[in-house]
């Protein structure tokens, strides 16, 4: 018996003591960690909404995906707590307690009720200790919810802005012609400063904050990887369609931004090459370029001459984020778009969590 206890010691403290370090780094740490506990909740939780959506329509399976990523974010802190309590019922086990007064005096612990009060001192010791993990875990999601909710309406803020501008789903030629309308295609180099923070922020946020990747935007029809998409195609057809003077801010922001879905798809384990070469394929063809040209040009926007040349640089700026960008749509089963969501793969397969070099 003695062996027994000492062995419900042992599993119930390696049990509580994991469960707070996955929620200290989900919570605390200040960078993206894999952490096997939230990761198995929200697979397992993305299992029964998949479900529930199959066959839906798109505005209904947006409407149900929306509510994935709250709901996983709020068990997070029922399965941290679930996993302190079956940890100290073990524990207090072992110093003696009944397993069914270890049951019950784990749950007036953890909840602070305090409707049961051991009379061994060592198990009182337990007692308190477990207290205060139950504060700690209600401080954790406290100050957890603000910070989710600040970095999704700081992302959604330029998105809803790029909706006025590209439409839904944002576009490039839609960004471009309306820009052109209204006479202002060549202030388009005012754009990549702002975006080239908003990649910045993205990157750090949605590594430190996983669940955030999957908060939806408030139309069916509007996405931040959507967002993303039309930003860097946007700036890659600046970069080498457009015929206007060079843009470093332009370049600079498509750096940014392919850096930041790269840390994504590294994340979730999402294959990409860390290195391609300008000539690599991509998933968008020549024809459907030269589709776009004619289109910017029929809107009378200046366009460079060279057509061939100009398909080749755009591809050379695309290949840096085509792979990591589609993985993502398909991640987050972004609503249909072109040139974006329209290629990704099968989103009902979940990815397997690997290790890629970035390539910076």
């Amino acid at each position: 018996m003695t062996v027994l206890r000492v062995l419900a010691a042992v599993l119930g403290s390696a049990m509580v003591i994991g469960t707070v370090h996955s929620a200290v780094l989900t919570v605390v740490v200040p960078r993206g960690e894999r952490v096997l506990v939230s990761r198995a909740l929200f697979v397992i939780t993305r299992t029964f909404f998949q479900f529930y959506s199959r066959g839906a329509s798109q505005s209904r399976r947006d409407r149900i995906m929306a509510r994935y990523a709250p709901v996983s974010l709020m068990l997070l802190p029922v399965v941290w707590a679930a996993g302190v309590m079956t940890g100290f019922v073990f524990v207090y086990w072992a110093v003696g307690v009944p397993w069914g007064d270890a049951m019950t005096l784990t749950g007036s612990s953890i909840t602070t009720l305090g409707y049961q009060r051991p009379d061994e001192n060592g198990a009182l010791a337990l007692s308190v200790t477990e207290a205060f993990l139950g504060l700690a875990i209600v401080a954790l999601l406290i100050s957890f919810l603000p910070t989710i909710y600040a970095h999704f309406s700081r992302r959604e803020m330029l998105v809803g802005k790029l909706a006025s501008r590209g439409g839904t789903p944002p576009t490039p030629v839609e960004l471009l012609v309306r820009l052109h309308n209204i006479e202002l295609v060549h202030e388009v180099d005012h754009m990549w400063p702002e975006w080239e923070s908003w990649f910045v922020e993205l990157g750090e946020s949605h590594t430190s904050h996983p669940a955030l990747v999957f908060f939806r935007s408030q139309t069916p029809h509007e996405s931040w990887v959507l967002a993303a998409a039309c930003i860097l195609d946007t700036a890659s057809i600046r970069a080498s369609t457009l015929d206007l003077p060079r843009s470093p801010e332009a370049e600079l922001c498509i750096r940014a931004g392919y850096l930041a879905l790269r840390d994504l798809a590294h994340f979730y384990g999402i294959a990409f090459n860390p290195r391609p070469r300008q000539h690599d394929p991509i998933s968008i063809h020549k024809p459907e370029f030269d589709g776009v040209y004619e289109q910017l040009r029929a809107a009378g926007i200046a366009l460079k001459r060279d057509r061939e040349q100009a398909w080749r640089d755009f591809a050379g700026w695309r290949v840096n984020y085509d792979q990591a960008l589609l993985g993502l749509c398909a991640l987050v089963q972004a609503p249909p778009a072109p040139w974006s969501s329209d290629r990704a793969p099968e989103y009902h397969r979940p990815p397997v969590l690997r290790r890629v070099e970035t390539g910076r």
